[in-house]
């Protein structure tokens, strides 16, 4: 065989391979990076609304902490400014283009949302299990952090605890600095209702489950969520 028919057949060969590397976990990822990113977005972008907004009405902006009800208000109408508000009269032509960054900002809400909604779907299709223990924002952040779904469940549950944790543990490493006791699980409802002395606990607990779902979904096991979940309120108490 000749170099060229050799180098074509080994071409054809790779572009094959690419092609079917690509699954689920490239776009769980893909999706909740683009989520996470965008949230960073709209937290920039409402911080210079505030600031920009607190020029004309500062009483409102600081009446109202949520960014989306704090746009929604401006973009209902001109809020009526307190009688003796700190606040600069301005001009219709320096209001507008307050208005219109309020606006982008609310799309960039709108497509977050429905972002949301698509990552959802994915993670009910794929990852069901570990859907209903962690939900699917945690739950898609652990299978990014670690790489994907078969890296996931190769890790210790003490790992699984700490995912998204990484600087804190290596300043502990390094520093001698205060050890994490969770990483993103400690959004997870259950670790952010327990009594301050036992959120550890309540992230080890979590994290036991949520590697528990990762396997059966690896592995294309039954739906077991509910009973996991179950079994987590349970033994909490």
């Amino acid at each position: 065989m000749g170099f060229e028919k050799y180098y074509d057949l080994n071409l054809r060969e790779t572009k094959k391979k690419i092609k079917e590397s690509v699954g689920f976990n490239d776009f769980i990822v893909q999706a909740i990076n683009n989520i996470d990113e965008t949230n960073k977005a709209i937290n920039l972008l409402a911080k210079r609304l505030r600031e920009w907004y607190e020029l004309y009405n500062p009483e409102l902006s600081r009446k109202i902490i949520e960014h989306d009800k704090f746009i929604e208000e401006i973009l209902a109408g001109n809020p009526k400014r307190d009688s003796d508000s700190m606040g600069a009269e301005i001009s219709k032509e320096d209001y507008q283009p307050i208005l219109e960054l309020a606006g982008e900002i609310q799309a960039l809400f709108i497509f977050k949302s429905r972002q949301e909604a698509y990552l959802d779907n994915l993670m009910k299709e794929n990852c069901p299990n570990i859907r209903e223990v962690a939900g699917s924002l945690i739950g898609a952040r652990l299978v990014a952090l670690a790489g994907d779904l078969k890296r996931l469940i190769m890790f210790p549950s003490s790992t699984v605890q700490l995912l998204g944790a990484e600087k804190a543990l290596f300043r502990h490493m390094k520093t001698g600095a205060k050890s994490p006791k969770y990483g993103v699980i400690v959004q997870h409802p259950f670790v952010i209702s327990a009594p301050k002395e036992s959120k550890g606990k309540a992230a080890r607990m979590l994290a036991d489950k949520i590697l528990l779902a990762a396997k059966v979904d690896y592995f294309k096991g039954e739906f077991i969520g509910e009973r996991l979940n179950k079994e987590l309120k349970e033994k909490f108490k």
